[in-house]
């Protein structure tokens, strides 16, 4: 089973402040799980959340390399 994280160690985790997984979870743009009164974060939520969310770097042609005719 996936393990649940606070929203304290999600903010952890994401290296921000606890407003911002709260603010994830106001918007639901994340997945999570009431228990109770409590708010919990599966830990694969976190990490689609981070791939979908991951911008790669852009590799550019490198110009100028052709040759005269």
């Amino acid at each position: 089973m996936d393990g649940l994280l606070t929203v304290d160690q999600v903010a952890e985790l994401l290296g921000t402040t606890v407003r911002f997984p709260r603010r994830l979870i106001e918007e639901r743009r994340i997945r999570y799980v009431k228990v109770g009164c409590h708010v919990r974060i599966p830990e694969s939520a976190v990490r689609d959340y981070l791939a979908a969310h991951t911008v790669e770097p852009v590799r550019l042609r490198r110009a100028g390399l052709r040759r005269a005719a």
